[in-house]
């Protein structure tokens, strides 16, 4: 007898539109200007995303330690006030051409903090990543999901398997996705044609299509994962014939950069 699924999937069935970043190939990633592209123009059912802590104890959504890459600032993230960091132009370094055009420099696109997100989508659900090995993060997030009802639409984890276990302390009844080790586990015992390990914590396998050239969903992983009452979710496709066959398989969710081609294949 299947096992049922975590209340995080109530209502939803495969295959999920879940937009990486908010789709960063389209606007400036993890901000709310990509979100709201995703939500309004590409009905995204699910928001992936990450967070930090800021010097200060906020939790703000982005997903280096760093902050050269996506914003006119320099240096840690974590060096950082909330306040220094709103003040930083998040939208400087997008551009859709190569480094031709930059739209959204000098446009007013700054860092969110977690809370600003969850109450700018109210009905949406999320998958989000806590990126540092901090003490007390799993507190401060739980604190932010609890106080704004976000818990039973949130589903949450880590790559670092020591930040994964202390968040299913932190927060037992979520939605929690397999951390890097655990993760690597299940999905190698599949393949040796073994049973994975039973670990009750976490209920969505969050992962790579390929490792090299080696395609990791088959239909063996598909089968067992249903069968657990789990959930695949696969990143980061951008193509649309590897869509195609995801959804053929059933896949539960595809994330991707690219919400643009992944609604229009999904519409088909």
């Amino acid at each position: 007898m299947p096992h049922p699924r975590h209340p995080y999937f109530r209502d939803l069935t495969p295959t999920l539109h879940i937009s990486h970043r908010g789709g960063s190939l389209l606007a400036p990633e993890n901000t709310l200007p990509a979100f709201r592209m995703a939500v309004e123009r590409y009905h995204t059912q699910v928001l992936e995303t990450d967070i930090h802590l800021t010097r200060d104890g906020e939790l703000v959504v982005f997903h280096d330690s760093t902050l050269e890459r996506c914003t006119n600032g320099e240096g840690a993230l974590a060096d950082h006030t909330l306040a220094e960091l709103q003040r930083l132009d998040a939208g400087y370094r997008f551009t859709p051409d190569g480094g031709k055009t930059f739209p959204f420099r000098g446009q007013g696109v700054r860092l969110s903090t977690l809370r600003e997100l969850l109450r700018a989508f109210p009905g949406v659900r999320f998958n989000i990543e806590v990126k540092p090995d901090v003490p007390g993060i799993e507190d401060a997030f739980f604190q932010v999901l609890s106080e704004e009802g976000a818990l039973e639409h949130a589903c949450i984890g880590s790559e670092l398997d020591t930040v994964g276990e202390r968040l299913a302390r932190a927060m037992p009844d979520a939605c929690h996705f397999y951390p890097r080790d655990a993760l690597a586990a299940f999905v190698l015992s599949v393949r040796a044609g073994e049973q994975p390990p039973e670990d009750p914590r976490y209920t969505v396998l969050d992962m790579p299509l390929y490792f090299g050239d080696v395609r990791l969903v088959d239909e063996a992983l598909l089968r067992t994962v249903d069968a657990q009452g789990r959930w695949i979710n696969v990143w980061t496709v951008d193509d649309p014939e590897e869509m195609r066959r995801l959804v053929a398989e059933g896949v539960g969710g595809i994330m991707t950069d690219r919400p643009d081609l992944l609604r229009q294949v999904l519409d088909e």
